[in-house]
């Protein structure tokens, strides 16, 4: 009797482990990972700070630790509020970053001497507005950091926009360099007053900037900034490069001689790759591209010390690797690569980014993958020890991950598949192809959060795939480029080609494939489900029915013109050709719609108009507009939300 009690408690126990979870347990499982936002390494690479999540809503802290002994924090005070922006002096001796503890929402400059009692506020009431991105002066006696004054909303197209109310465009808010003296906390914007400031780099010897500047507003015309400098003292500007396609990452060589930066079509500020180039940084001589024809798509660049080498970052397919390049036999020699994703997080979003020491011996970096959450590593390149242990208690809710690759139209492409998380090779699963978002980016071995996590649909019983078509980075700029006025045609033959490779060595299920997709995924998600009918539920998240009246909605339409030639108003046809909504009667795909309602990237009436349609045709549908949400959530409400209406659409729909 005790031993068939033995056995059907084990029973009880295997029957449990090998159950999926429920999907309101699946999402909340999302929320435990700490999110690291940025690391930075002090000069001598013996101390490394982060931002970690602080214990409430929107509240970030500052921890800093040397070598074995155990970490501190370093605060403005002891509450509930954000501190982000860490930033070493060139001496090593201080740490500068931003703080709202004296005042919610409105951050400012503060300064703190290590193991010297509280830090110092540098900046005053009057400075009011968004501040981002401190660098250090050279001699260590100022700071600068993009300021945005009397900004009435978060900066940034991927937030939420403004309600539409009253004379649109009526004022614009330009974001431009502000130093502030260190030792007077005197402050003056350096930058013109005309000019919308994304990115900027010190000379050398402290007199001038480096910056990348378009006229206003800021949000809409980073797809046609130029490359500039300014001498501080005397407000002299002049311009650099007129670049052909978009351009990020400008960075002064230590001698003073040149300025390199990196330039490529990219549909997103912050999602960046393209080929190297240098310029003379007087202006007097033309760019040179440093990596033509290279297979992979930079990403982030420091000059090395000598300034006679360029350390960079790469996506490769669909990994990350650190190249090194000589200038002067413009040779490049990869020191590292791996199915992960690295990032220092001090420049946002889609930048592959080191924090380095002043030798560049050391590196500190932000690691994860699709088996690993974030934490950070320290040391030589590719040779980090791991620092910090926030998140040891979390697991993957996903099976494993494995690189695939397959032909299409003569292109080499590849994609990531997962597993379903208790994967029997014996059965048969369903199946989601997730479509990124872009289109140029990739899908990369990255530890998934917890906004539009499609990842957790393998702990539901599926195989995920991530293809990576032309368009995507990872091989090169033409490759990037393949998809120029052709969105949905080329991209969508390699996606389904890849969808062959897959069914073709793993347990699908052919009859129970879903496709899922965000922003340019949402796009194609609408696209596909118009083209063919293998798909047997979709999920469209920020899509875009209608090129033609998108072109009108958004409040970023220069991203189109370097991919489809021109304007709506010269070349509609363009525009028409890859429009969803131009043939939505083929559709009969059950197909979830979501987006959020202040969305600019990709405006709520695209999603609506693609919705009306397919209820209107009587396709099985839903539409989720989610108040005061922009292209990314931060609601954890919506999230979670968004996430049991995916989950339980595939359920339905393809189980």
């Amino acid at each position: 009797m005790t031993y068939f009690r033995i056995l059907l408690v084990a029973q009880f126990v295997l029957a449990s482990l090998w159950a999926q979870l429920p999907i309101e347990q699946t999402v909340d499982e999302l929320f435990r990972t700490k999110e690291i936002s940025e690391t930075a390494l002090s000069p001598d690479g013996k101390r490394v700070a982060w931002v970690q999540p602080g214990p409430g809503a929107d509240s970030h802290q500052i921890w800093i630790r040397e070598g074995a002994v155990a970490a501190i924090r370093i605060s403005a005070g002891k509450n509930a509020y954000s501190e982000n922006g860490v930033v070493w002096s060139p001496d090593g001796t201080r740490i500068a970053f931003f703080s709202d503890v004296e005042s919610k929402g409105q951050a400012q400059l503060y300064l703190s001497t290590l193991n010297k009692g509280k830090p110092r506020r540098v900046t005053t009431d009057a400075l009011k507005g968004s501040l981002t991105r401190p660098q250090w002066s050279p001699d260590g006696k100022r700071i600068a950091f993009l300021f945005t004054e009397n900004a009435p909303r978060t900066q940034g197209a991927l937030e939420p926009t403004a309600a539409p109310n009253g004379e649109i465009d009526s004022a614009i808010f330009y974001q431009r360099i502000a130093v502030v003296d260190v030792a007077t906390g005197t402050l003056k914007q350096t930058s013109p007053a005309d000019q919308y400031i994304y990115e900027f780099h010190w000379s050398p010897d402290g007199r001038k900037f480096v910056y990348i500047s378009a006229p206003g507003p800021g949000e809409n015309n980073w797809w046609i900034a130029r490359l500039y400098t300014v001498d501080i003292a005397s407000g002299a500007v002049r311009e650099i490069v007129k670049p052909e396609w978009q351009i990020t990452m400008p960075r002064w060589s230590p001698d003073g001689k040149s300025i390199a930066y990196i330039s490529g079509l990219m549909s997103d500020e912050g999602l960046t790759g393209g080929d190297l180039f240098v310029v003379p940084a007087d202006g007097s001589g033309p760019s040179k591209n440093l990596t033509p024809n290279r297979k992979g798509s930079p990403s982030w660049l420091e000059w090395m010390p000598s300034s006679e080498r360029i350390l960079f970052t790469e996506s490769v397919k669909g990994g990350i690797a650190i190249a090194q390049l000589d200038l002067a036999s413009g040779t490049t020699e990869t020191i590292w690569k791996g199915d992960e994703t690295i990032a220092a997080g001090r420049l946002g979003f889609g930048m592959y980014d080191l924090a380095l020491s002043k030798d560049a011996t050391q590196a500190a970096v932000i690691r994860h993958s699709f088996s690993a959450p974030p934490e950070v590593w320290v040391g030589p390149i590719g040779q980090w020890k791991q620092v910090t242990h926030l998140n040891d208690a979390v697991k993957p809710l996903w099976g494993e991950a494995r690189s695939v690759e397959w032909k299409s139209d003569g292109f080499d492409v590849q994609g990531w598949l997962i597993e379903p998380a208790r994967y029997d090779a014996s059965k048969k699963y369903p199946m989601v192809v997730v479509a990124h978002g872009g289109p140029s980016n990739s899908e990369k071995p990255a530890w998934r959060g917890p906004f539009f996590n499609t990842a957790t649909l393998s702990e539901q019983g599926y195989f995920v795939f991530y293809p990576n078509p032309r368009g995507s980075y990872g091989q090169g700029e033409a490759f990037t480029q393949a998809n120029r006025k052709d969105f949905g045609y080329g991209d969508l033959r390699d996606v389904l080609t890849g969808l062959d490779a897959v069914l073709a060595k793993y347990p699908v299920d052919a009859s129970r494939v879903g496709l899922a997709g965000w922003s340019y995924g949402g796009f194609l998600t609408m696209w596909t489900v118009t083209q063919t009918h293998r798909f047997k539920a979709a999920v469209a998240g920020a899509g875009i029915a209608n090129w033609q009246s998108y072109y009108g909605q958004n409040s970023i339409d220069q991203w189109m013109i370097p991919f489809f030639g021109a304007t709506v108003y010269d070349d509609p046809d363009v525009y028409k050709k890859s429009s969803p909504i131009t043939f939505i009667k083929n559709v009969k795909t059950p197909t979830l719609v979501l987006v959020g309602e202040r969305d600019g990237e990709c405006p709520a009436p695209q999603s609506y108009e693609f919705w009306h349609a397919l209820k209107t045709g009587g396709v099985k549908t839903s539409l989720v507009v989610y108040a005061g949400e922009g292209h990314l959530f931060h609601d954890h409400e919506h999230m979670r939300d968004l996430m049991k209406r995916t989950l339980a659409w595939f359920n339905d729909n393809l189980k």
